[in-house]
């Protein structure tokens, strides 16, 4: 190996013990512009290789920072790009770790061309196998790519984030807004899944990774479920998003993906009779820092359509089955929210529209206005639909609705229709108890299990 650098630790903290063999360990730069020492550059700054995860194969690059901060160049470049090309030939999962100070000077258009490079094999990989960016120090100017290039990323509490540093943006510094801190990105701009401790951060790739399929081909679910199929929910509350697709799925299943950012919307895995399954729920209350549970107002804003978005795009790729568990009453009704929501909101009726896995919607609250038919709703294709017997049915809020007709609120509010009247539409298939609904669910998906993909080619009938 290419030495006990600190990029190596951190792959030995990532991977299954002793599990690690390193590819191009002997690389170095061929630059020697501005006096830069070719012989001086170990692995030309970044570690390559192969491992375990839970004793299945990923591919992994680490970036060492004591060697010019590591800084990407064209060797250093070529070592992700060869890695890329062969996980993607067989299969497996890239999980980089960024501790990067941006494009190498030295190395002037070539490494603007690595850059180039890195793009497009993250590009070719997106669909074909899950990436995973972990930040653990600098990841930024073009490096800050990489994070939106991935499926999912990870930063560390002392990480930064950025395409443009905060004291390069006119009327903003660090100490006023650190746009590349690890909250900023994880919590208001969403390019983050999740902020916290090195360690932490690898333990939650590691749970990340076992959840996730290995490729667009192979499936990651279980041959047998040990939990009940029949099971009773002990949770029978919609306002809980999180807590209700925990007590849905299969125990210990639960991997919940964007935690801290747009939480009016919960997006999650869950295991079904085994099977691996997406989840995109509305939500109307979250656990705060003190333990406490905190009201959500359950409407769809743009961040959280472009959250859900994203998500139903990953797992229609990876041929992952889509829960929705449908609790909304309208979309966010704020200024900001006005610049964005159109567009948003379109990307995730088309995302659930164009999805060709099977899409079950479990109505579990409010289904109000136009905002429950974006939440993957009959009329955009869902293949079945249910709903829990307690749930409304209506188009508009009696708030909203009584600034346009004059009617009370409340008087909007009782004739908003119920499950039964939906059903008697066609709009519901089953109408069920809250506490029914594991088992509805799973024989729903169970049923579907040898649905087609697309339309079913024929060149004419025989009649």
């Amino acid at each position: 190996m290419s030495g006990t650098s600190k990029a190596l630790g951190r792959i030995a903290s990532l991977l299954d013990e002793s599990s690690f063999a390193e590819i191009g360990a002997l690389v170095t730069a061929r630059s020697t512009d501005l006096n830069t020492d070719p012989k001086a550059l170990a692995s030309d700054g970044c570690v390559t290789g192969y491992g375990t995860i839970g004793g299945r194969c990923v591919y992994v690059y680490s970036q060492d920072a004591s060697v010019l901060g590591g800084s990407i160049g064209e060797m250093h470049a070529r070592k992700i790009v060869n890695l890329y090309d062969m996980a993607i030939r067989t299969g497996s999962p890239v999980i980089g770790i960024i501790d990067c100070a941006g494009m190498r000077l030295e190395e002037g258009s070539d490494a603007l061309y690595a850059f180039g490079r890195i793009y497009g094999r993250m590009t070719k990989a997106s669909g074909v196998i899950p990436q995973i960016t972990a930040v653990v120090g600098n990841c930024g100017g073009g490096a800050g790519l990489f994070s939106g290039l991935s499926d999912f990323t990870f930063i560390s509490k002392d990480g930064k984030l950025f395409v443009n540093a905060p004291d390069t943006i006119s009327g903003n510094y660090t100490a006023k807004n650190d746009t590349a801190g690890a909250a900023f990105q994880a919590e208001k701009a969403g390019n983050a899944d999740s902020y916290e401790t090195e360690a932490e951060l690898f333990a939650a790739v590691r749970q990340l990774v076992s959840v996730l399929p290995s490729n667009n081909e192979t499936a990651n679910d279980d041959a047998q479920c040990a939990d009940d199929l029949n099971r009773l929910m002990a949770v029978t509350s919609a306002g809980n998003a999180a807590a209700l697709i925990e007590n849905l799925g299969d125990a210990g299943s639960f991997v919940e993906v964007k935690s801290k950012f747009a939480p009016s919307v919960v997006t999650a895995f869950i295991k079904l009779d085994g099977v691996l399954t997406g989840v995109i729920a509305n939500n109307a209350e979250k656990v705060g820092t003190d333990g406490k549970a905190v009201k959500v107002d359950n409407v769809l804003s743009a961040d959280g359509c472009d959250k859900a978005a994203d998500f139903v795009k990953f797992c229609d790729a990876f041929d992952i089955q889509i829960l929705t568990l449908t609790n909304v009453k309208g979309f966010e009704n704020t200024l900001e929210n006005e610049k964005r929501i159109a567009r948003s909101a379109a990307s995730l009726a088309a995302g659930f529209a164009s999805a060709t896995v099977p899409k079950v919607n479990v109505i579990v609250g409010d289904a109000i206005g136009n905002a429950a038919n974006i939440m993957n709703a009959k009329a955009l294709g869902a293949d079945m639909t249910i709903s829990w017997d307690s749930a409304r049915v209506g188009i508009m809020e009696g708030k909203l609705a009584s600034q346009i007709t004059g009617a009370s609120a409340s008087e909007i509010d009782a004739g908003l229709t119920g499950a039964a009247d939906a059903a008697r539409r066609g709009y519901v298939d089953q109408v069920i108890a809250a506490a029914d609904t594991r088992k509805y669910v799973v024989a729903a998906f169970e049923m579907l299990y040898s649905k087609r993909g697309e339309d079913v080619y024929k060149k004419h009938t025989s009649i």
